[in-house]
C-alpha cells in the first residue's frame, strides 16, 4: 500500500497554535471487527496493537490532575479493547463526559451483547458511524450486511433511551463515498432524520459529516486511482481561513495505544508527534502522556501538513462534524 505521507510533510498550511485542553481523544487500539476503505487508521481483525492496564490507568490520572472534562474514546472498535469497560466507569465516576466512537456492528458480537445496556447505564455519548441511509452506499464502504447490522444497533439503542432521552445522545457520522466534499451537514441531517425514522423507525440527536482524509487505506486509494494531486486540490480551492479558530487540534490531544501525543488523530496516523513541550520545536521525540501531569500546552505549535486543508475546506471537518 503507498504511502502519501511524503506528501504531505511539506506544506503552505498557516502556522496554528494550542488554546489548552478540553479534551483527551484516546485511541485503545487498532483491533476492529471491520476493515473500512474509508478508514484512516488501516484497522481491522487482524490488527494487535492495544493499549495496556498499566496506560489506561494513566488516562485515568491524567483526566482527574489535569481536570479533563471529556474523554473520546476511538479505535479501530474501542469496545474490543479489554480494559474498555473499566476506563469508561472509572472515568464516569470521576465526572468526565465519555464519548464512544463505535462502528454499531460492535454491538452485535456475539462477546458484547450487553454492550449497549452497559454504555446506556454508564450515560455515554455514543457516536456512531453510519456512512450513509442506504444499503448499497454502506455496502461499499463497510463491506456487505454492514448496514442491516447498523440498523439492528441503532434501533436496539433507541430502545435503550438513545436519541429519546437528554442523558443519552445518539449522534451519527457520515465519510463521502470518495474524493469529495460532505454536503452541508444541516441539509444532510434531515435527510438522515426523515429516512431513518420512516423506513426503520430510527430516531438520533445530531449528524456530523466528517472529510475523507488523504492518509492511509484512503490516501493509498486516492494514489492508485490517479485521484491524490485532484483531491488535494479541491480541499484547498475550498479551504476557509476562519475555520482556523475552531480545529479540533486547538483544545484537544490524540493519545495513542502506548500513550504517546499528537495534536490530532491525522498526525497519530502520519506519525508526526507533538511539538516537545520543553523546546517548543518539531522533534522526532514523542512527548508521552505522563508529560502532560507537569506540561501545560497553552500557546504550543501545533504539528501541520497539507492533510490540514482537510479540516479547512467547505463547512469545515472535525471529530463534532462540520465547523460553520
Amino acid at each position: 500500500m503507498r504511502d502519501t505521507r511524503p506528501f504531505l510533510l511539506a506544506t503552505d498550511f498557516p502556522e496554528l497554535q494550542r488554546r489548552g485542553l478540553s479534551t483527551l481523544q484516546v485511541n485503545l487500539g487498532y483491533l476492529c471487527n471491520q476493515s473500512c476503505s474509508h478508514c484512516h487508521v488501516n484497522a481491522g481483525p487482524n490488527r494487535t496493537e492495544l493499549m495496556d492496564l498499566e496506560t489506561v490507568q494513566l488516562v485515568l490520572r491524567v483526566l482527574r490532575e489535569r481536570q479533563i472534562s471529556t474523554l473520546d474514546l476511538t479505535g479501530g472498535a474501542p469496545e474490543m479493547n479489554p480494559h474498555f469497560r473499566y476506563l469508561v466507569s472509572a472515568a464516569v465516576k470521576q465526572g468526565v463526559t465519555v464519548i464512544d466512537r463505535c462502528n454499531l456492528t460492535i454491538l452485535l458480537e456475539r462477546d458484547q451483547t450487553d454492550l449497549a445496556e452497559f454504555l446506556a447505564a454508564q450515560g455515554v455519548t455514543v457516536v456512531a458511524s453510519l456512512p450513509c441511509y442506504t444499503e448499497q452506499n454502506v455496502a461499499e464502504q463497510r463491506g456487505k450486511g454492514v448496514f442491516q447490522q447498523s440498523i439492528e444497533a441503532l434501533q436496539k439503542l433507541n430502545t435503550l433511551g438513545y436519541g429519546r432521552e437528554p442523558d443519552l445522545a445518539l449522534n451519527l457520522v457520515y465519510n463521502p463515498n470518495g474524493a469529495f466534499l460532505p454536503p452541508p451537514q444541516q441539509q444532510l441531517e434531515q435527510e438522515y432524520k426523515i429516512r431513518l425514522f420512516e423506513d426503520y423507525g430510527i430516531v438520533f440527536n445530531q449528524l456530523f459529516t466528517i472529510t475523507n482524509m488523504p492518509i492511509s487505506r484512503f490516501g493509498a486509494t486516492l494514489l492508485a486511482q490517479g485521484n491524490y494531486e485532484p483531491y488535494m486540490q479541491l480541499l484547498k480551492n475550498h479551504y476557509r481561513r476562519e475555520h482556523l479558530q475552531t480545529v479540533m487540534c486547538r483544545d484537544t490531544v490524540s493519545v495513542d495505544w502506548l500513550g504517546y501525543l499528537y495534536d490530532c488523530d491525522f498526525n497519530q496516523m502520519l506519525e508526526m508527534p507533538m511539538y516537545t513541550p520543553s523546546e517548543h520545536i518539531a522533534s522526532d521525540r514523542r512527548s508521552h502522556l505522563r508529560e502532560l501531569l507537569q506540561n501545560d500546552l497553552s500557546g504550543r505549535p501545533i504539528a501541520i501538513g497539507d492533510h490540514c486543508y482537510g479540516c479547512t475546506a467547505g463547512s469545515g471537518s472535525s471529530c463534532g462534524g462540520a465547523l460553520d
